[in-house]
């Protein structure tokens, strides 16, 4: 999917001058923000989905700047022979010139101008980090990459429990690591008759989005109704010629010479919601089964930790029906 950067020539001369001014600021390569900011200026995040028309770039160039904020960086993307619009946009401002609920209320006006479907802002060292719930099965590797990476602060989220329909033992590793973190662990054991959706519900009903480490069980769309908000899945990339069970064991069997990973959106349809992140790796004859595994957690792991990035990033937008716009 290209990303096509628009440039400010379809706008009167005066918006011009006025959208180049907030543009002056891009981020160059190997800056970092310290480099190009001063310490009172902190970072924002704007993306913005409406009917494309002319105008748009110009419109929120002049909302930032207005309020003497900088524009570091704007991605856009305007598909082809559709009339949508796209951006995202990293800015720094002063809190003290453009207070939070100032800069909510200054996007809010230009979301009903431009008949927005979707306008979100996100200052990350002023808002609340995501809440979200791990649901996972018998397999530890994704979840355990999660757990990590929380505690090393590499994903801007906060735990709020681990689901999963398998009973860990007191003296596992997870086990020590959720209580020496004080995350609560809930085992609730499910039947092909009953998946304890409801238990689920009322566990998660507080959460901003969830997150499928190695679930291995089918949610229902009336879960999925029910809970409303978004939820991220990460499986091999071994589908849909290896189903079953041991699906590594099966591709290696088959002499697979390219293994991979999916982070999708929980739909209905069976691991067919909008894709958010996909990674591959080559393996040859010099791979064994167990190397041959090792790479493909290790790209579950990593798939599935940059699409939970990528989604609290503001990066990722639907697109059409079943598609992403991932910035």
């Amino acid at each position: 999917m290209s990303l096509l950067r628009r440039t400010c020539a379809r706008f009167s001369p005066q918006v011009q001058v006025l959208a180049k001014r907030s543009l002056t600021s891009l981020k160059l390569h190997g800056e970092s923000l310290d480099d190009i900011t001063s310490p009172a200026l902190i970072h924002g995040i704007h993306v913005f989905h409406c009917p494309d028309e002319v105008g748009i770039v110009a419109k929120l160039s002049e909302c930032i700047a207005s309020r003497s904020g900088n524009i570091l960086s704007a991605d856009i993307f305007v598909p082809e022979k559709e009339n949508v619009f796209y951006s995202r946009s990293e800015f720094v401002f002063d809190p003290a010139k453009w207070p939070r609920e100032q800069m909510d209320d200054d996007f809010s006006k230009l979301s009903k101008m431009f008949s927005a479907m979707r306008s979100v802002v996100r200052v990350p060292s002023l808002d609340p980090k995501y809440k979200i719930a791990v649901l996972a099965s018998k397999q530890d590797h994704c979840l355990v990459d999660l757990l990590h990476g929380w505690q090393d602060r590499r994903l801007p989220v906060n735990i709020t429990a681990v689901i999963s329909n398998h009973d860990r033992g007191p003296n596992t590793h997870v086990m020590r690591f959720l209580e020496r973190h004080g995350i609560p662990y809930h085992h609730l054991d499910t039947t092909k008759e009953g998946k304890r959706e409801e238990d689920i519900l009322n566990l998660v009903k507080d959460t901003d989005f969830l997150v499928l480490a190695r679930y291995m069980q089918i949610l229902s769309g009336n879960f999925l109704r029910s809970y409303g908000r978004d939820i991220i899945n990460i499986h091999h990339g071994l589908l849909p010629s290896f189903k079953g069970g041991n699906p590594s064991k099966q591709a290696f069997d088959a002499g697979v010479k390219l293994i991979g990973a999916t982070s999708h959106f929980v739909t209905e349809e069976l691991d067919e919601g909008p894709i958010i992140e996909q990674m591959v790796e080559r393996v040859s004859h010099r791979d064994n089964l167990r190397s041959f595994v090792q790479k493909s957690e290790n790209l579950e792991k990593q798939c599935l930790a940059k699409a939970i990035k990528s989604y609290c990033e503001l990066r990722v937008l639907p697109y059409e029906k079943n598609k992403t716009v991932v910035f």
